[in-house]
């Protein structure tokens, strides 16, 4: 499978997409501190049947870096301008963390444009003081260090994974491990301001959702816990919620394969859209 590069202008920067496939467009938005690379599996799973949209997100990989904070607003404006540019007028929205939250966002903002919406791991809550905390201390040390570096590396890759990665994994701590290290610290310390410290509470708005959505838990899954996940799926009308065992923040990398067939089996429900 090819993948093109596009380069797209938007209100948080030229952002960097890679497109593969052909069918139903479905776009995918990875975790703060993660690219698009993180959906490679995703992408060789369906790009037989869908166009696969894999997106650096503002501030992180080969998009350019941000120099202020955000809003989730935004970030909607920044998805609608990708699918403008790329001449998608509506598209599956895949996102994890980071990507599920905006996800909720744009789901509500823009329901003529989104046919099925899968948030994986993520929340709609406002960030309580000890996540508040716990990342603007990570964070203060990665910046002192210029990046995500030891003794940051091992705190930082256990907010991501969880007991059953770590153990039975390496490939996974390899890939993410090697994600964190990437990271342009001044330009994500940006975005990890506007996803945590300002994050909004969202739950009134995830009510006014009518799409489809599936919404995705780890078990193991310490940055947002099963029960702060079923609040978010609890606040989005008719939403499905499954919860994966072994899994931490990054289902998709973590176990791609389930991951993948909860996704065709949510697509492939009567009340599809697209």
């Amino acid at each position: 499978m090819q993948l093109i590069d596009h380069e797209v202008p938007t209100v948080l920067g030229r952002i960097q997409v890679r497109v593969g496939g052909e069918g139903p467009a479905m776009l995918f938005w990875p975790s703060l501190l993660m690219t698009g690379e993180m959906w490679q599996a995703q992408a060789a799973h369906f790009a037989d049947r869908y166009t696969v949209v894999l997106v650096d997100p503002p501030g992180h990989g080969r998009s350019e870096a941000l120099t202020s904070m955000f809003t989730f607003e935004d970030n909607v404006r920044c998805i609608t301008q990708i699918l403008d540019h790329l001449q998608i007028d509506t598209t599956h929205f895949v996102g994890n963390s980071w990507g599920g939250m905006i996800g909720g966002t744009f789901a509500a903002r823009c329901p003529d444009r989104v046919g099925h919406a899968v948030l994986m791991n993520c929340t709609g809550s406002a960030a309580g003081r000890r996540q508040k905390l716990e990342f603007a201390l990570l964070l203060r040390m990665a910046r002192a260090l210029g990046g995500i570096r030891p003794p940051v590396t091992g705190p930082a890759v256990k907010a991501f994974l969880g007991p059953t990665t770590l153990r039975t994994r390496p490939d996974v701590v390899a890939t993410v491990r090697g994600s964190l290290e990437r990271v342009d610290i001044r330009s994500a310390a940006w975005a990890v301001k506007s996803v945590v410290p300002a994050r909004p509470d969202q739950l009134g708005l995830l009510g006014s959702i009518r799409t489809p959505v599936l919404v995705i838990a780890g078990k193991e899954d310490g940055t947002f816990p099963v029960a702060e996940t079923r609040v978010m799926a609890d606040a989005i009308p008719g939403s499905t919620l499954r919860i994966l065992d072994g899994v931490a923040h990054l289902a998709a990398l973590e176990n791609p394969e389930l991951t993948n067939r909860l996704i065709d089996e949510f697509l492939a429900s009567p009340d599809l859209a697209l």
